[in-house]
């Protein structure tokens, strides 16, 4: 093996990819931050308005045949009992379409509106009863809605609060699946963009050069390997008598 052509090949190969090393543990030490300063993501449990059971008058049948104009004919997928506005709502999702219907469980009226405020009180709920207004309604990720979080679709709900805090809402599960503001966002973006490359916008991109980048750091890892067997270990010499 000719050891002068590996170690520069182990230099020159170190030096082309050591902006990809120091995006990579720049990215664990804001991993580490970030697991002390942002609470874990809120559990996918419900969390909105208590349901008064009691003052439900209409029963189930009844209210998915209110819908019959709407879907003829259309299977019931799943039903859920919810709390809106304090009274009872059935929230019907059909067959034909990921969006729930909502029939009231009290008179039987059907109203589209109610996903929405459903979705205003969880977020109310959430934030201790502070006023918010939607920005948003997510049916695919975006920068700041990763696909970690995985649930959609989501509203979104600001709090005008002066630190920017924000929530997504999936009605579907009840509850909130993010909560950010100015600062946690910051880190995250950080982190993003070190971890993932998050600044290339075009994922197919992105992908190519984290491979030729994590394949550079394994070959560099490799040529230091091959040097050290190539060259073995060979201790100095000591200059001068003794």
């Amino acid at each position: 093996m000719n050891a002068r052509l590996i170690r520069k090949l182990h230099r020159w190969t170190g030096l082309l990819f050591s902006l990809s090393v120091l995006l990579a543990s720049g990215s664990g030490v804001l991993h580490n931050v970030m697991t002390r300063t942002q609470p874990p993501p809120p559990a996918a449990a419900p969390s909105g308005p208590s349901v008064d059971v009691s003052a439900v008058r209409v029963s189930l049948p009844a209210a998915v045949d209110a819908l019959a104009d709407e879907a003829p004919g259309v299977g019931v997928r799943a039903v859920n009992l919810r709390g809106i506005g304090g009274e009872p709502w059935y929230q019907i999702y059909l067959q034909d379409s990921p969006m729930p219907r909502y029939v009231s469980a009290l008179d039987g009226r059907v109203d589209p509106s109610r996903d929405e405020a459903y979705a205003a009180e969880i977020a109310a709920g959430f934030l201790g009863g502070a006023a918010v207004s939607k920005t948003a309604y997510l049916t695919a990720f975006d920068s700041e809605y990763l696909n970690i979080f995985r649930i959609l679709p989501v509203h979104r709900f600001d709090a005008g609060d002066g630190i920017a805090t924000r929530v997504y809402v999936s009605t579907t599960t009840g509850s909130v699946t993010r909560h950010t503001d100015r600062r946690r966002q910051l880190e995250a973006d950080l982190f993003t963009n070190f971890h993932k490359l998050g600044f290339i916008p075009d994922k197919n991109l992105r992908d190519l050069v984290l491979t030729v980048t994590t394949t550079g750091i394994f070959l560099v890892a490799l040529l230091g390997v091959v040097l050290f067997l190539a060259t073995g270990f060979k201790p100095r010499r000591r200059n001068g008598p003794g």
